[in-house]
């Protein structure tokens, strides 16, 4: 039975965007500080693995939205580690509402063990993995879900770049896990903004788009001063939903440092409803669809 733990984190206004709902970004933050003190509770804080010249990140993440969390509610975030191999290990959560115990998202984390001087991967000890797992590996785990592969883009695929900024920057010295999910959604926003749909448009017509699924594999790390070049494209286009495609890659020599496929469901702002897609808005992103 792995070691489960529970913290409980209070929705901050900050935390909201324009909808008035949590960023998409801050759940991840949120399992991110879960997933530090599980890991001192074990035993093994950042201090200690300071010591050890070992850290953990992120290699891929999939997180499910469940419901959106809003300024004042309080929201529970459990955690557990569900496996581990020779270098990596993936972790699950479960998000819920602390009043109502309500489920708000699911995740899981896959981490890699690097040797912190060689920034190479490095094998778990033997000890970790028992602190853990003090029963043994737990029972009926799902197998790992092979990172799904990209369509090929159409002509009219979608480019940004943008700088790694300083306040993008993490402890590990390089870009944090959640803050490409803030670069994915703003390259959301500026692609919807050149097919003609900036966000005003949108909530204009009282419709927005939210992620209902995220799935980012991190690659090569980016760092202070890397300048990004972001792509994106949509398929398997449905009543109310459709997914978009994302490579993130260092401009300097072409290196994919990163990739993700985001489901997006088109919703109702006053009921918070799925919708279906608006014929007009279909259109005017047709160029940027690959056709099936």
């Amino acid at each position: 039975m792995a070691a489960e733990f529970e913290r409980t984190f209070q929705i901050r206004h900050y935390e909201c965007d324009a909808y008035g709902h949590v960023n998409h970004a801050n759940y991840l933050r949120y399992m991110q500080e879960a997933a530090f003190d599980a890991t001192t509770a074990v035993g093994y804080d950042i201090p200690r693995y300071e010591a050890m010249n070992c850290l953990w990140l992120v290699r891929e993440t999939d997180i499910t939205y469940l419901r959106p969390l809003a300024y004042g509610d309080s929201v529970t975030v459990k955690t557990w580690v569900m496996d581990f191999r020779r270098v990596r290990s993936r972790r699950a959560y479960e998000l819920r509402l602390a009043t109502t115990s309500e489920p708000v998202a699911q995740a899981y984390t896959d981490w890699i063990y690097l040797d912190r001087l060689k920034m190479r991967p490095t094998s778990i000890p033997a000890e970790m993995v028992n602190a853990f797992l003090p029963a043994g590996p737990p029972g009926n785990v799902p197998p790992r879900e092979r990172f799904p592969d990209s369509p090929d883009p159409p002509p009219d695929v979608f480019k940004m770049c943008r700088h790694v900024e300083w306040r993008d920057i993490d402890g590990a010295q390089h870009v944090n896990n959640a803050t490409y999910v803030a670069y994915l959604e703003e390259c959301a926003v500026q692609v919807a903004l050149a097919y003609g749909w900036p966000m005003a448009r949108m909530m204009e017509a009282r419709f927005g788009i939210v992620a209902r699924r995220y799935r980012i594999e991190y690659r090569i790390p980016a760092l202070m001063g890397d300048e990004l070049e972001l792509s994106t494209w949509v398929s398997d286009v449905k009543r109310v939903t459709a997914i978009r495609h994302y490579t993130i890659k260092r401009v300097a020599d072409g290196e994919l440092l990163a990739r993700a496929h985001v489901m997006w469901v088109w919703v109702d702002l006053d009921s918070g409803r799925p919708v279906r897609v608006p014929a007009g808005f279909l259109d005017d992103f047709l160029p940027n669809i690959v056709q099936s």
